[in-house]
């Protein structure tokens, strides 16, 4: 599947989104309508190394994904936030369910995220559960 982006404005500086979403515990905030089963792979969620493992709510198999932010400078102080998802499906069926509508799904799901992420940010609304860590 081709790569999907969405991206909002959010009326906060770009150091403090940067500084919420570079700890990746605070993702399963605005993510969990959709990835569920949170747990971080390290205690420290900040920094080289830090991850979590999550599950799709989606039907299919394990595909690898990855995700990109991009924040840029917006008028008076705010930040346009851009999210790009790309997938690597590897088997015959991950390429299929990709096919069957992934593509529209994803997009409506990072779309929310996105629109949840900005509450967070501008005011403290719409939080989700804490992630935990993985076998603590």
């Amino acid at each position: 599947m081709d790569p999907v982006s969405v991206s909002i404005v959010v009326s906060a500086p770009r150091e403090q989104v940067f500084d919420y979403l570079q700890d990746i515990a605070n993702h399963a905030e605005f993510t969990d309508h959709y990835l569920v089963d949170w747990h971080l792979t390290r205690i420290d969620s900040i920094g080289r190394g830090a991850g979590a493992r999550f599950r799709v709510k989606a039907p299919g198999n394990r595909i690898r994904t990855l995700g990109v932010y991009d924040l840029a400078p917006a008028a008076a102080g705010a930040t346009r936030v851009r999210f790009t998802l790309q997938t690597i499906p590897i088997t015959l069926s991950d390429r299929l369910m990709e096919g069957l509508g992934a593509r529209a799904w994803t997009r409506r799901k990072s779309a929310r995220a996105m629109r949840r992420l900005r509450e967070i940010l501008e005011q403290d609304e719409g939080r989700g559960g804490r992630v935990t860590v993985a076998g603590g």
